[in-house]
């Protein structure tokens, strides 16, 4: 988020796509949170990724980012956001997890030149529990990250129209 960071050409292609969100991720965990993110392990199960955030992308890229994170994950957001009980749930929760989906997707597109003013975010939505499934696009190209916040596994995805 600062001058320093590693910026990528449209032209350069999408291969440091995953690095870049990586390092949108880790960046604003550190700074909005004060915590590191981790490399999570090879191989983790999905279960319990109950919290679910997206954020649409339009313009220069069509798409969406998601932050998938456990609820006691999404607790932990919050309270080191916010300054609230970890142990609560509801509305506080679900804007700082929103929040934090929106700054990731923010920090990613301004990580590539010439996409900062030419791709619009909406407004995050967050969905709770586990019995759901997103198709986002028919034809996209997905980037996936696995990180651990606190030990707990979280995963940060951009699905992006071809």
């Amino acid at each position: 988020m600062n001058a320093s960071t590693p910026r990528l050409a449209e032209t350069e292609g999408r291969e440091s796509w995953p690095l870049l969100l990586g390092l949108a991720a880790r960046e604003v965990f550190s700074l909005m949170l004060g915590t590191q993110l981790a490399a999570a392990p090879e191989s983790f199960p999905e279960e319990g990724l109950d919290v679910t955030s997206m954020v649409g992308l339009a313009g220069r890229v069509c798409g969406v980012l998601t932050l998938r994170c456990s609820a006691a994950s999404a607790a932990l957001i919050a309270s080191k956001m916010l300054g609230v009980d970890a142990g609560q749930d509801g509305a506080e929760v679900w804007d700082a997890v929103g929040e934090v989906s929106n700054m990731i997707a923010g920090n990613f597109k301004n990580k590539i030149t010439g996409m900062g003013d030419g791709c619009m975010l909406s407004v995050p939505t967050v969905i709770t529990g586990a019995d759901y499934s997103l198709r986002a696009l028919v034809d996209s190209d997905k980037v996936e990250i696995v990180q651990l916040f606190e030990g707990s596994a979280l995963i940060v995805s951009l699905e992006v129209h071809s």
